[in-house]
């Protein structure tokens, strides 16, 4: 990566963030919810709405994002209005009184629909509450965020199946450590070293296997592989997310070695299983011994596992000066804004077929929101604008 290209990149990155705030901010008519607060997100390729309903996850994500775009890049009054609209309905409506557990799924106005076992709404509401903390500079929205952290951390999930056959998920240890950053970052929560430093131990003692060259999604209790269809299948996404997370902690660690040869080695497994070498792009799920997928979407894919894709090669590249994750990166972030890139409306499609074709319109639903394509462009915006430094310092 010369100097030419890495502008190139800061470039694209700063424009897709104005983009995707664009789109959301001013083409989708309706997703700034002055009523009732919240955002209706569940849009059409033009920003049309289709469906009023709210993801809690969505409204803590969303929240976050526009609060960290006038944290981090400029204090916007559209940005400011955007975020303070998302936290008015966690406030009000995104909580069930009885428990102070959160709501995942309500209607326009709030009225609850779903709650869901685990607690993923309160880890998105806690970076929410952080950064619009930050933003308004407020101890109140402080304690919101590290109260909504300790639920998240301290929560149980009901159980799915029987005890017949145990399991344990890596998806909680990941949120746990971006979510830990984020309040570090923002509201100098000071336990953050510890928490992370345990959720990274147990994803490496429990879910890295070096042995398989594989990062599991989930195992039995003492780390080993389930041999049925659910133990077998692989998210290569949701690893590469955790593996620039781990980097991210690196980085933050003066460079810390043992974690950005953790970080590389989990996305240097999963690209090898992810990557699909017929078609191109990030395959959403995968066999541990190459047998066939339970899941008919396996092959289909997803826009999200393409952000977090971009981000792990570029910040692999940035730690390590390997050219090949500088030559991963330029794969599946030319591969992403060529079949997601939805270049006459803004923003990015969610659902492709495995050869790139589109199957739905669709640019947000109830898991589809403003989150891991802006938070993409965000980061890699940062990383490319710390490459440029370092050039303009060393030349």
């Amino acid at each position: 990566m010369d100097q030419k290209h890495i502008l190139e990149l800061n470039k694209q990155y700063r424009q897709g963030l104005d983009e995707t705030s664009s789109f959301w901010l001013g083409k989708s008519k309706g997703y700034l919810d002055f009523k009732y607060g919240g955002y209706c997100h569940a849009v059409d390729q033009d920003g049309t709405q289709i469906d009023s309903d709210k993801s809690v996850w969505a409204q803590g994500r969303n929240a976050w994002l526009w609060a960290t775009l006038y944290n981090k890049i400029e204090k916007l009054p559209e940005w400011e209005q955007a975020a303070q609209v998302g936290i008015d309905f966690l406030d009000v409506q995104g909580f069930d009184r009885h428990d102070n557990r959160m709501w995942f799924h309500t209607m326009r106005d709030g009225t609850p629909i779903r709650k869901r076992r685990y607690a993923f709404s309160e880890s998105f509401a806690a970076i929410a509450y952080a950064s619009y903390a930050k933003m308004v500079g407020s101890d109140l929205y402080a304690d919101k965020a590290l109260a909504c952290l300790e639920t998240f951390v301290n929560h149980k999930a009901e159980a799915k199946f029987t005890e017949a056959r145990p399991t344990i998920g890596m998806g909680s240890l990941m949120i746990a450590i971006t979510t830990a950053q984020t309040l570090r970052d923002n509201i100098k929560f000071e336990g953050a070293d510890v928490l992370i430093d345990r959720c990274i131990d147990d994803i490496e003692k429990y879910f890295v296997k070096d042995d398989l060259a594989v990062v599991m999604e989930q195992v039995a209790p003492d780390g080993s592989v389930i041999e049925h269809f659910d133990g077998m299948t692989l998210n290569p996404g949701h690893a590469i997310e955790g593996a620039w997370f781990i980097l991210q902690e690196a980085k933050y660690r003066n460079n810390d070695k043992r974690l950005i040869a953790l970080g590389c080695r989990m996305l240097d497994y999963m690209w090898q299983r992810g990557w699909d070498e017929e078609h191109g792009g990030i395959l959403y799920f995968t066999s541990l011994h190459g047998t066939p997928v339970q899941e008919y979407w396996h092959d289909m894919k997803f826009w999200w596992p393409h952000n977090e894709t971009i981000i792990a090669t570029l910040l692999a590249y940035q730690l390590t000066g390997d050219m090949k994750y500088a030559e991963w990166h330029t794969k599946v972030n030319n591969w992403a804004y060529k079949y997601f890139h939805d270049k006459k409306h803004g923003e990015w499609f969610g659902y492709l077929h495995r050869d790139g074709s589109l199957s739905s319109t669709l640019k947000g639903n109830l898991w589809k929101s403003p989150f891991h394509l802006p938070r993409m462009q965000l980061e890699c915006l940062k990383i490319t604008d710390q490459m440029l430094a370092g050039a303009v310092l060393n030349s």
